[in-house]
């Protein structure tokens, strides 16, 4: 199976142990969010020319205001340590305010391009108390599910849900989002069926690179690696500039794994602080997960009141 139906990139689906792995022939390109790494260390009253980059990026994710006009300026000032400051409490990070190691590690991780903080208020908010250990040290921090401004759902007459996938998508793509419908079909009200009508699907999976028409353009290898959108819009994307896998594969991201958070966009969920969860916002490669957290099983039933 190949992409050449989508994209004018050569892409190969290649078997391995009963896996699979899609690979394109793009050389290695460095992530969108590696300017990170040269800013580790700086803080309020540094002045450097990659800082407008970092503010971007916290704009982009909810942090800082896009109506903000010193989002381009390179100080390092109080604006952008308030909001580096939410970012870690967001992230279970030493709050700090300072770009330290962790917190470079956590924002060059590859995410969801979903914002955590819309319009200002922040959707990764709290509800109970939880146990965390980090290190030799324990703390306690209360965090959970989160939902969409306004709390978008589907009405009670559209609890059985058709999707579809674009002309040219693999089918071992196709399964693994399958895979992923069950799932949530499993635990949820919801019942999920695959149309052969894309066009007329209530939800409509794809791939995609660069800007493909929707406001929120993908970013090449790293960076972002999909998105999907609140209900009722049903629209879930793939960035086809990754390396994506059916199952474990080094350096390659699996599909059902990140079908189960798209999936959680597209029934209302927005991102949860709790790690462990599917819909924590980040995902290393070669990281699989095949069922849902407690925290997505009662986001989803609070918000459908089921």
């Amino acid at each position: 199976m190949a992409f050449k139906a989508l994209l004018p990139l050569s892409f190969v689906l290649l078997a391995f142990l009963s896996q699979a792995v899609l690979a394109h022939k793009n050389g290695t390109k460095a992530s969108p969010f590696e300017f990170l790494k040269h800013l580790q260390g700086c803080h309020k009253g540094d002045k450097l020319k990659d800082i407008p980059k970092l503010k971007k990026y916290l704009e982009h994710f909810g942090y800082l205001s896009h109506k903000n006009s010193k989002n381009v300026s390179d100080d390092f000032d109080d604006v952008l340590e308030r909001a580096l400051k939410v970012y870690q409490r967001n992230y279970h990070l030493n709050v700090s305010g300072f770009l330290d190691s962790e917190t470079v590690s956590s924002m060059t991780s590859p995410r969801c391009g979903v914002a955590d903080i819309v319009n200002g208020t922040n959707w990764m908010r709290v509800r109970n108390n939880h146990h965390h250990h980090r290190g030799h040290n324990s703390f306690h921090t209360t965090a959970h599910y989160s939902f969409f401004q306004g709390n978008p759902r589907w009405p009670s007459n559209q609890y059985s849900l058709t999707y579809g996938f674009r002309a040219g998508t693999p089918a071992g793509a196709m399964e693994a989002v399958d895979r992923a419908f069950r799932t949530w079909q499993t635990n949820t009200h919801f019942r999920f069926s695959r149309a052969s009508d894309y066009e007329n699907a209530n939800l409509k999976i794809s791939f995609h690179r660069g800007d493909h028409g929707d406001g929120a353009a993908f970013d090449g290898p790293g960076g972002t690696i999909a998105h999907a959108f609140a209900p009722t819009r049903g629209w879930f994307h793939y960035d086809a500039d990754e390396l994506w896998s059916v199952g474990p594969i080094r350096g390659a991201f699996d599909l059902e794994t990140v079908a189960l958070h798209e999936i959680g966009h597209l029934l209302g969920l927005g991102h949860s602080q709790v790690e462990g969860a599917i819909m924590w916002p980040s995902i290393k490669p070669g990281t699989t997960m095949h069922g849902l957290h407690t925290d997505d099983i009662q986001g989803i039933r609070a918000l459908y009141g089921v």
